[in-house]
């Protein structure tokens, strides 16, 4: 599984006004591992926090923790700064922009980006016209498809909602990286659920408290 479920761009945050907020249990299969809280500032500083433990037999197979912040302005990525601890390993991420040009710093080497990049801010429909985005845990500078799949009724906090079904393919030199669902409602575009299906073939399901 290990690198797998790394779809979760996840956050702290100090205590400041939020103008939206998304909060999510997290499945694996039918299993709850975990949440995964988005935080969206007055001053679009988005910030998450995602916490996952995936047991097996009772022990502690697989254990996954992501911060990150990310700064936007005008529906770009200004500055990321991420650490995400998978088991025992951990991996830092930072980004800022310049004049023309977005540096991304890994911790072993920098990427030198256009100007104006995204990471995978499901929150942001922008997203799904992007032929690139930027994998803020590991910083890869992803090839992207985004098809709309159509109209479907999901069930969304206990109510039965309408929304707008999306699949997002994502590759990195050919090999394919990610295979994410994504809803967002008819009526006021919000982004609602998401669904993965990890190389291994297990599926991760996002549901909102």
């Amino acid at each position: 599984m290990k690198k797998s479920l790394w779809l979760i761009l996840a956050v702290v945050t100090p205590n400041i006004g939020y103008a939206k907020e998304w909060n999510f249990d997290v499945y694996l299969d039918k299993t709850r591992i975990g949440q995964h809280t988005f935080r969206l500032s007055e001053a679009s500083e988005l910030v998450s926090q995602a916490k996952f433990n995936v047991k097996v037999l009772f022990i502690n197979a697989y254990q996954y923790k992501h911060d990150a912040v990310e700064q936007w302005k005008d529906g770009c990525l200004k500055r990321l700064d991420s650490s995400t601890l998978e088991n025992d390993v951990m991996t830092k991420v930072s980004g800022r922009s310049g004049e023309s040009q977005f540096v991304v710093d890994d911790g072993k080497a920098k990427q030198v980006l256009p100007n104006c990049p995204m990471t995978f801010a499901y929150w942001n429909q922008n997203i799904l016209e992007q032929t690139k985005l930027l994998n803020p845990q590991n910083a890869e500078w992803l090839d992207t498809r985004v098809v709309e799949i159509g109209k479907e009724t999901l069930e969304v906090k206990g109510n039965q909602v309408e929304a707008l079904r999306y699949k997002l393919n994502a590759s990195l030199a050919g090999k394919a990286k990610l295979n994410i669902d994504l809803w967002y409602r008819v009526d006021n575009h919000e982004w609602v659920a998401l669904k993965s299906i990890t190389p291994e073939g297990y599926t991760i399901n996002y549901k909102l408290r």
